[in-house]
């Protein structure tokens, strides 16, 4: 409804503005910031690499129990969303199991040299996009918090997003144990 409306009435588009409260573009600032600043080359420790797609869980969690909370379907849509991360992050392991080229593991810092890349922003934007306008959905058409369908399919397309962010840390993460793995092996 949300498209619809701004394909047949882009005058709309000022009113959605207005009527979004201050801190959400607080947000999606602090969001581009974080997003912007993976599209160069970058240093980052262990614990960053783990602490992204957990952060992007949590927020993809709140987007999920804020919106459906009330229609006692949150449980099914945490359970879809968890689904779908847990497939899309074992797919993408699957089809792309090694690191960015250019990405190195320095186990003298426990840090990682990262090259550019504006998939993290990407990521972002499409979880906040996602809660942005489900928000003005449920907004325009509160009974939709009761729609498993609805419920469901943006679920899955929060999990989508952070199999995506789970993924590309584990990615890392197994450059970062391989050494070990291969010292403990050798012992």
């Amino acid at each position: 409804m949300v498209i619809d409306l701004l394909i047949h009435h882009p005058e709309a588009i000022g009113t959605v503005l207005q009527k979004t409260p201050t801190w959400v573009w607080g947000l999606l600032a602090g969001l581009l910031a974080l997003g912007g600043s993976q599209l160069v080359d970058r240093s980052a420790s262990l614990t960053r690499v783990a602490v992204m797609p957990v952060a992007m869980a949590l927020f993809s969690a709140y987007g999920l129990v804020s919106a459906f909370g009330s229609s006692g379907q949150v449980l099914g849509a945490l359970a879809a969303w968890l689904a779908a991360a847990a497939v899309v992050a074992t797919l993408t392991l699957a089809r792309w199991p090694a690191a960015p080229t250019g990405a190195r593991y320095l186990a003298a810092s426990r840090s990682f040299q990262l090259p550019g890349s504006p998939l993290p922003l990407l990521l972002i934007l499409g979880i906040f996009l996602t809660k942005y306008l489900v928000g003005i959905e449920l907004a325009m058409q509160p009974a939709l918090a009761h729609d498993a369908t609805f419920d469901l399919q943006i679920a899955a397309l929060y999990g989508v997003f952070n199999g995506l962010f789970i993924a590309r840390s584990a990615r890392l993460w197994r450059m970062a144990l391989a050494p070990q793995a291969t010292a403990h092996a050798a012992a």
